[in-house]
């Protein structure tokens, strides 16, 4: 693998390579940008893991989880695309979001990446109330449909 392109002059928030006046192979540059805006733009990633898959398809997105080992070491929390045969690396800032295809639901970065979780539906208590437990599964079904709370 490549080692990653270092740019001394970045765009603030995701880093992307800024271009100098008479500056030399700007394709170099134009190309890498474009590469990070392809991977963060309407993102989508296959799931979250440790160490990249043995095979990958150009332009395929990951999840970098904690303690990253091989190709993604140090580089834990970012999304990693799969481009020109080398990984890019994305670090991710507060309020981006992702759809995770492996569960089917939105993840939010916040420090971490969060994901819902399936809500309990509340069973026995002292009253049954069908029309509130009603009202509950329409809610997490609604939540279920927009990709806030996987699947059962």
């Amino acid at each position: 693998m490549s080692e990653t392109l270092i740019f001394e002059s970045t765009s603030p928030r995701f880093a992307l390579p800024l271009l100098h006046a008479g500056q030399a192979q700007k394709e170099v540059f134009v190309n890498e940008a474009l590469a990070r805006c392809d991977a963060l733009l309407h993102s989508t990633v296959s799931g979250e893991r440790p160490a990249p898959p043995e095979t990958a398809e150009t332009g395929e997105c990951w999840l970098v989880a904690a303690n990253a080992t091989d190709a993604w070491s140090g580089h834990d929390a970012a999304i990693a695309s799969f481009q020109g045969g080398n990984w890019i690396f994305v670090k991710p800032r507060r309020g981006l979001r992702v759809y995770d295809l492996s569960t089917g639901q939105e993840r939010l970065f916040d420090g971490f990446w969060r994901k819902g979780s399936l809500p309990v539906e509340p069973l026995g208590g002292m009253t049954v109330d069908v029309q509130a437990r009603a009202a509950i599964g329409e809610l997490v079904s609604a939540l279920q449909a927009l990709g806030i709370v996987p699947s059962a």
